[in-house]
């Protein structure tokens, strides 16, 4: 499991309290010493990840800002709050994952583009995220191993049956032949 991110900017005491207890935290800290070098070394656009500052001028309105002006009474009361923040950036990073022209919501398992949307299932959002993972051509054994976690020696069609479902349900709601591609070494999204 990937940990989540929480930058710590010019906030020595949270720190290092966080830092003596860093193994049983479920998510990484990371310490700055001010505003203009966390800004420098960080993409704020990409950040899924909190933010605490003391001086929470220059991050007021980004969402994934902290506010500590009331201090927790209690260590334990701060990183629930912190885990709550974390939580609630993950399912809104979840909602809105886009791929080609389409977007896709893990949440509600919705993908849809232009005011067209399909219901997936759980293991069609599976397929799409493996092979948008990378722009490789992914062959059945690939698959099996990976998505279903078959033996790559096992004889089966389940592969080519969910590839072949999958494409149909996004042929017939979004007239698009060409969303997963095959060529005769596996599956891709271009």
């Amino acid at each position: 499991m990937i940990k989540q991110n929480v930058f710590i900017i010019n906030f020595n005491p949270l720190y290092e309290i966080l830092e003596e207890i860093k193994e049983n935290l479920s998510f990484k800290i990371i310490k700055f010493e001010n505003e203009d070098d966390f800004v420098k070394n960080s993409d704020l656009d990409k950040i899924n990840s909190l933010i605490i500052s003391q001086n929470n001028q220059k991050f007021i309105a980004n969402n994934n800002f902290l506010s500590l002006n009331n201090l927790p009474q209690s260590l334990n009361k701060l990183l629930e709050l912190i885990n709550i923040q974390l939580i609630k950036l993950k399912f809104n990073g979840q909602s809105k994952i886009n791929i080609k022209d389409y977007k896709l919501n893990l949440n509600s398992k919705f993908f849809s583009k232009g005011k067209f949307s399909l219901k997936l299932t759980e293991k069609e959002i599976e397929i799409i995220l493996y092979l948008n993972q990378s722009k490789n051509t992914h062959d059945v054994d690939d698959l099996q191993k990976n998505i279903w976690n078959y033996s790559p020696d096992m004889e089966t069609h389940t592969v080519e049956t969910h590839i072949y479902r999958l494409r149909k349900k996004i042929s017939a709601k979004f007239n698009d032949e060409n969303f997963i591609l095959s060529q005769k070494d596996g599956y891709f999204i271009d």
